[in-house]
């Protein structure tokens, strides 16, 4: 087998993973980390030379500059072809343009008041900013945390993708070489760093997301631990960007909706409410060739325009198309997250993601994976729901059904799609059939007689004649649901565990232990040492199959303690056993021989002294117990023992037979 090639300076074999460059003259690659030629800087040069070819050819020459609004400025500028999207002279001309205030579509509201209680009655279908951060939930750093921190707590080493904001295409570097730009107040270019997420990094200590974002979160109430897919981490991104940084108008993966706050700088959002128009707009003006040379904003009826100073929140809903222009140097951070207000407006973004061809990289991680658990739960929460007599509210009920016909698209489509994200531990079909039988039946009979619980849009649920709207009632609804999901897992987990062994399998097991030591030689004579401790062992087994009541293991000095029974004890133990059988003493004369030889102490002596070194010791039936046995006799009268349970105990008689008469055990 051939020897890989090896290129550069350091002789090492094509890695894939590592930019690379070639020489114009020796045609050799190498790694932009050894000739020190960054990925971004590697677009506007024009010839390269290695370091070898350096010397004899001179230095590489770069590309020469004809015009500042296009991606490409190596075009000529004859003035016949449009500004693009984050050039130069599209930010001067963007930020000379008059938009409708966002005052219009905004709600400016206090932390506290932003709850998940909110949401779920008013809807969540306006963005929505936060200027007093007190009871909002959101941890961050203070606004003197630096680029250089951000470096410190998640690793120079760490590769990210930045944005080149004048030619609107990514490429990869070190966040240390980012760090480095950001800090150098000559910039030859503007970066924009958008899709550092950190959660995996010491950063996200510092960081908490705001709580209406992790309480509706999918990722955080659905997703299971052992699911087989790598759980998606979409809630914690820094973003840094440098004055001018633009992100044209997109839509953010999957639908989701979006919080944002800004330590430092400022940011100027474009906001463009998604109606059905809009959206159709949206897509066709994203598959257009002549895409960046639009302006989308002059496509749509309103385009609002929302400054974002420091120190401020905003939340924005699903679907929302915006763009972001960073009108200083600025540093946020923000996460997404899917939740349960607005499903068929996620599932509509991702399909829209799908006909657009939308890469991998760009789009939530196992989108359809989430969306199957999330259906699983949701089935749940129905049944519960029609168990309490409680109508769902519409808001839910309309996302199920469009999750029911989303599922069963991606279950037609797999049959010809060979990659699948369908949960291993879910039936698809009966999941989906389960779902539009909850859908009847509250379609055909209302619950408790009443309509669904209209809860966007309106202050107070109405229609709800079996499901009161009180704190209280709903506060035991909430608990009885827990308690029914806890016990409907609880079931689910004992019928996927293991067998545990009963009682008798672990008594079987022990005598066959204590069997094996005390085999001895056909000649060997059986110690006083050897006989205490057969004594303890059968005593022990014996206590093993519930026969003996004390909790306390008895030693071979309590061997040989007096036992003095009182006369009324005794004539107890004489009635009950006359009237009651041991179930030991149904087993045959190998085992009742042991017991019955000794016979019972006559009630007109008032004390006997009984040595248990001279005879064996006395069947716990025969024996005062200070407890109740845990299995009483009543329950085993008349009945014939299980034939394992017949077997241990036969065992049983045949050792203490064999102790009684101090015979070698063979």
């Amino acid at each position: 087998m051939a020897a890989a090639p090896l290129y550069c300076v350091c002789r090492q074999p094509y890695d894939v993973s590592r930019f690379m460059i070639e020489c114009d003259i020796c045609k050799d690659w190498f790694h932009g980390s050894c000739v020190q030629v960054e990925e971004h800087h590697a677009v506007d040069i024009d010839v390269y030379h290695c370091p070898n070819c350096d010397v004899v050819h001179g230095p590489s020459l770069m590309k020469k500059r004809n015009n500042w609004h296009r991606h490409d400025y190596t075009e000529p500028d004859d003035g016949s072809k449009p500004v693009q999207a984050g050039t130069s002279v599209f930010i001067k001309e963007l930020q000379n343009r008059t938009f409708p205030s966002a005052e219009e579509i905004l709600i400016r509201m206090k932390g506290e008041l932003v709850t998940t209680r909110y949401l779920e009655r008013q809807g969540f279908n306006y963005p929505i900013a936060v200027t007093e951060m007190e009871g909002l939930g959101l941890k961050l750093p203070p606004s003197t945390f630096s680029v250089k921190d951000v470096e410190q707590y998640v690793g120079g080493n760490k590769v990210i993708d930045v944005i080149d904001v004048a030619r609107q295409a990514d490429s990869k570097m070190k966040l240390s070489e980012f760090i480095k730009y950001f800090t150098n107040p000559h910039r030859p270019k503007v970066l924009n760093l958008i899709s550092l997420e950190f959660s995996d990094t010491k950063m996200a200590k510092l960081v908490e997301v705001p709580d209406v974002a992790q309480t509706l979160s999918w990722v955080e109430n659905y997703w299971p631990d052992d699911s087989f897919f790598p759980k998606p981490f979409v809630q914690k991104y820094c973003l840094m960007g440098v004055k001018d940084s633009y992100t044209d108008f997109h839509i953010d993966f999957g639908g989701t909706s979006v919080w944002y706050h800004v330590l430092w700088g400022e940011k100027v959002f474009y906001l463009i409410k998604p109606t059905l128009t809009n959206l159709a707009l949206y897509e066709a003006w994203s598959s257009s060739p002549n895409q960046s040379e639009v302006f989308f904003g002059d496509k749509v009826d309103k385009c609002y325009k929302c400054i974002v100073p420091q120190g401020t929140t905003l939340l924005i809903p699903t679907g929302w198309i915006h763009a972001v222009l960073t009108s200083q140097d600025c540093m946020a951070f923000g996460g997404n997250f899917l939740h349960n207000l607005n499903i068929g407006m996620q599932l509509r973004c991702y399909e829209m993601e799908r006909r657009l061809k939308t890469p991998d990289l760009f789009k939530f991680p196992y989108f359809e994976a989430i969306c199957w658990y999330v259906a699983k739960n949701l089935l749940e929460m129905l049944k519960e729901l029609r168990e309490d007599n409680c109508p769902p509210p519409t808001y839910l009920v309309d996302g199920v059904k469009a999750l029911i016909s989303a599922l069963k698209t991606w279950l037609k489509r797999e049959v010809n799609e060979p990659t699948s994200e369908v949960p291993d531990n879910i039936r698809p079909n009966h999941l989906i059939k389960e779902l539009t039988k909850e859908i009847r039946y509250l379609e055909e009979e209302p619950v408790g007689g009443s309509k669904l619980v209209k809860s966007q849009g309106s202050g107070v649920p109405s229609g709800s004649n079996g499901c009161l709207s009180t704190r209280a009632t709903v506060e035991r609804l909430c608990q009885a649901r827990r308690a029914r999901r806890a016990a409907r897992q609880l079931r689910e987990q004992e019928r996927h565990a293991p067998k545990l062994p009963t009682n008798l399998d672990i008594l079987e097991q022990h005598t066959r232990d204590v069997l094996k030591r005390l085999e001895v030689g056909p000649l060997e004579e059986v110690s006083f040492k050897e006989q205490t401790f057969r004594m303890c062992a059968i005593q022990g087994m014996l206590s093993m199959a519930g026969l003996l009541c004390s909790s306390k293991s008895e030693t071979a000095d309590s061997l040989q303690e007096s036992w003095w029974p009182s006369p009324l004890e005794q004539a107890q133990h004489q009635r009950r056993l006359q009237g009651d059988k041991s179930p030991i003493d149904s087993q045959g004369n190998s085992s009742s021989e042991a017991w019955d030889n000794q016979g019972l102490p006559s009630p007109e002596m008032d004390y006997q002294y009984c040595d248990p070194s001279m005879s064996p010791p006395l069947h716990p039936s025969k024996r005062h117990a200070p407890n109740p046995p845990p299995i009483s006799n009543q329950a085993t009268k008349g009945k014939r023992p299980k034939k394992g349970m017949a077997t241990a105990k036969q065992r049983l008689g045949k050792i203490l037979k064999l102790s009684r008469h101090n015979r070698v055990f063979v």
